[in-house]
């Protein structure tokens, strides 16, 4: 289900430089990142990220700044006006999810509770 003209999600320079850095340095002949949500966690849901070797039916391709994610079908709805960031900070590095379908999120910010995007504020 492709979401129309506009991107499921968008990326910062720093996640597009993570994501392309990630592909160049796989053993894998990867072409991008897959991004979904699974069901798990104290929150309900939980981002999943893997290297995609080739992309699966359905997918929803999202090319920015170079980098290249394939958002999983089911996760589109849930992903809606995302944008991925890549943090770094004194405790931790990865990416961090701006996503305005995000009902709450547990402390430890790995787990989220999330309802499916209005998509009738996308068609204004």
């Amino acid at each position: 289900m492709a979401a129309g003209n506009f991107q499921v999600i968008s990326l910062t320079d720093d996640a597009a430089d993570r994501v392309k850095s990630l592909v160049e340095n796989s053993d894998k002949d990867a072409i991008g990142l897959r991004v979904g949500i699974k069901k798990g966690g104290c929150a309900g849901m939980e981002y999943t990220m893997d290297l995609v070797e080739e992309a699966s039916a359905g997918d929803d391709v999202v090319e920015d700044k170079g980098a290249k994610l394939f958002v999983d079908p089911s996760a589109v709805l849930f992903l809606l006006g995302t944008e991925m960031d890549y943090e770094v900070t004194k405790f931790r590095s990865g990416f961090v999810f701006k996503n305005p379908n995000e009902v709450s999120a547990c402390g430890c910010g790995e787990s989220v509770s999330l309802q499916e995007a209005d998509l009738s504020a996308f068609a204004r």
